[in-house]
């Protein structure tokens, strides 16, 4: 089996955060005998999140994607995915979208439930679809 890990965000290449997610998953793979050829890192734009995310299964059987993930305005991660896989995102948060402030003052950026729920989709049909 051959898995290629790929880690999105800008903050990568611009050298703002060191890429170390992409060593511990590779080192992990090789310790289970899965062989990891490619390591890619793409910035926060879906058109080069997609194209890399298309390059990465013409060679290997699973990608494992870290990094651009979160609830935030800027992770546009999930809409490659979706464009990527074929399927359409879907608001599941709609009921709470005005309830809380998600981080509060503890010192982290403070988004608004209402932002946060303007950005976190779930891929339904049955759960996330197998791309062959």
């Amino acid at each position: 089996m051959r898995v290629e890990v790929v880690a999105v965000g800008t903050e990568l290449l611009l050298g703002d955060v060191v890429d170390t997610n992409s060593a511990w998953i590779g080192r992990h793979l090789a310790e289970a005998g899965i062989d990891s050829h490619y390591q890619s890192r793409v910035g926060d734009n879906v058109e080069r999140i997609v194209e890399v995310l298309r390059a990465a299964l013409q060679r290997a059987d699973a990608v494992v994607v870290c990094g651009g993930l979160g609830p935030t305005p800027d992770d546009v991660t999930r809409h490659a995915l979706a464009r990527v896989m074929g399927v359409a995102l879907v608001d599941l948060l709609g009921p709470v979208r005005d309830s809380v402030d998600v981080y509060g003052s503890g010192g982290f950026t403070s988004y608004s439930a209402s932002e946060v729920a303007d950005q976190l989709a779930a891929w339904v049909d049955q759960g996330i679809p197998r791309v062959r």
